[in-house]
């Protein structure tokens, strides 16, 4: 579903010029439960950018789903994004004013879909994570894992090709780290494609391949 080739970033600082990602390739088959991973410095938050249509590789191709997007303009990524990528983060970004049916409503208000239908739809997403009894609660009144659970319903509502989730337990209890994890695991085993990005090897060890990267270059690739 995923083919990145010949992956290069190269970033400015102070007119010297920073290899972020050097010639990585990579590949994501459809269904896929993947973690990438690495240290600090090590390119995965770029490598997370260039999946997510967040940002463009220097050189390179990325084909997601079989459109190529590596050189498409902002406008163009923006739609891609909306179109065919879920994002889950660590700081949940939900509206605090606003309840958990409209919440995860929010961004197929981009694509023109009618208030009925959103709103169907958000339903389905937040019984689909278990919070069918939430739907009219605000974040403030829900706990951490809850928010993070209306954040997944987000990410899924507009039926995305790729679930893309940035340290998804970093705010998270352990226990409740755990129940997250193993809703990520749920969505996989319900056909969703899933990546995770975290610096935490527990974290890693719950998905069924490891790609680490180690300064711009993948470093390992291995099923779990």
């Amino acid at each position: 579903m995923i083919e990145l080739t010949g992956i290069s970033k190269l970033y400015q600082l102070g007119g010297v010029e920073y290899p972020a990602l050097s010639d990585v390739s990579l590949s994501i088959r459809r269904n896929e439960f993947m973690a990438l991973t690495g240290a600090s410095g090590s390119g995965k938050s770029t490598m997370m950018n260039i999946i997510g249509c967040l940002d463009s590789p220097t050189a390179g191709t990325y084909s997601l789903d079989g459109e190529q997007v590596a050189g498409l303009d902002e406008e163009a990524l923006a739609s891609v994004r909306n179109r065919k990528i879920g994002f889950v983060f660590q700081n949940f970004y939900l509206m605090p004013r606003m309840t958990a049916i409209d919440n995860v409503a929010q961004p197929l208000i981009y694509r023109g879909i009618a208030p009925s239908l959103r709103r169907a739809h958000a339903e389905r997403a937040l019984q689909r994570v278990g919070l069918g009894d939430r739907m009219r609660h605000r974040p403030n009144e829900m706990s951490g894992g809850q928010r993070q659970r209306v954040a997944v319903a987000r990410a899924l509502v507009g039926q995305p090709e790729l679930l893309l989730a940035d340290e998804p337990t970093g705010n998270l209890d352990s226990r409740t780290a755990r129940e997250i994890l193993d809703l990520f695991r749920q969505l996989h085993d319900e056909g969703q494609t899933v990546v995770i990005v975290t610096h935490d090897p527990s974290v890693a060890a719950c998905c069924k391949r490891l790609v680490r990267l180690h300064d711009g270059h993948i470093a390992e690739d291995r099923d779990v």
